[in-house]
């Protein structure tokens, strides 16, 4: 669980690295899954392995297994999510950002919600250190407090081969960044307005983070054509797929008519 203190940060700078680990031989199997992930997957930059939780595949170009989905389960992640979503709980994301060494792709400054079909839009995403992640590596970077005008800023469209991501805001001081640096089994968790990105990866050693979005229940998966998310996916990363992708509610009540029957089996 998250103590007072650590609450405390998350609300006020929108990110906290909690003061936990994983157990070592959950650090391990995850590993192993990961290495797995990647070895099965030659043909997708491991910055961007999309829906490893997904056993039935998100895309066309990733299949998951149930090693992930089990792990997005584990009840001491689920006990610090509902501290700051509430016990209320769905799982509709995860990712592997897998930066390898030497030519690991930058994330640019953005924020998770200007692409994401939630309503309202409340989404936690919890970061698990596979590798630990620091400045040489090129570990996640945030702007603290960037999440309290609890609004979308201005995005926009950048497709570069050397950017693990489309779209970068338009305006960001970064001389208020902070460092997300994290040990191996470490968790962070952030908001889902949290400005944030990170550097290259130029370094010898690889940096692989674990990310797993929750939503509370309360918020409706909204699976419409018309959704800007949607709209934008369909235009510039059809293999995400967000009318067919499948949820799952992992603690709790769904309160808003989530469909949980799409897209599995």
């Amino acid at each position: 669980m998250l103590n007072q203190q650590e609450l405390d940060t998350y609300h006020e700078d929108g990110l906290v690295m909690a003061d936990y680990r994983l157990p070592t031989d959950v650090l391990e199997n995850l590993r192993g899954a990961v290495d797995k992930l990647i070895h099965d997957h030659p043909n997708v930059r491991p910055e961007q392995l999309s829906g490893p939780h997904n056993p039935w595949g998100q895309s066309a170009q990733l299949m998951g297994n149930v090693d992930f989905l089990e792990f997005c389960q584990h009840p001491d992640i689920l006990d610090m999510v509902e501290q700051v979503i509430g016990p209320d709980i769905i799982l509709w994301g995860s990712m592997l950002f897998a930066k390898p060494a030497g030519d690991g792709k930058a994330v640019p400054w953005h924020q998770d919600g200007r692409y994401w079909p939630i309503e309202p839009l409340e989404t936690v995403t919890v970061r698990v250190a596979i590798d630990g992640s620091d400045l040489e590596n090129g570990c996640m970077q945030y702007i603290p407090g960037s999440h309290k005008s609890r609004s979308l800023e201005l995005h926009e469209i950048d497709i570069r081969d050397d950017m693990a991501l489309g779209q970068r805001m338009a305006e960001v001081d970064d001389s208020k960044a902070a460092d997300c640096i994290l040990a191996p089994g470490q968790i962070s968790l952030h908001d889902v307005y949290t400005v944030h990105g990170s550097a290259h990866n130029r370094s010898t050693k690889r940096r692989a983070d674990y990310a797993i979005r929750y939503m509370p229940a309360t918020s409706l998966y909204d699976r419409s054509d018309d959704h800007p998310a949607t709209v934008y996916a369909r235009e510039n990363s059809p293999n995400m797929n967000y009318t067919k992708r499948p949820i799952w509610l992992v603690r709790g009540q769904d309160r808003a008519g989530n469909d949980f029957s799409v897209g599995k089996g």
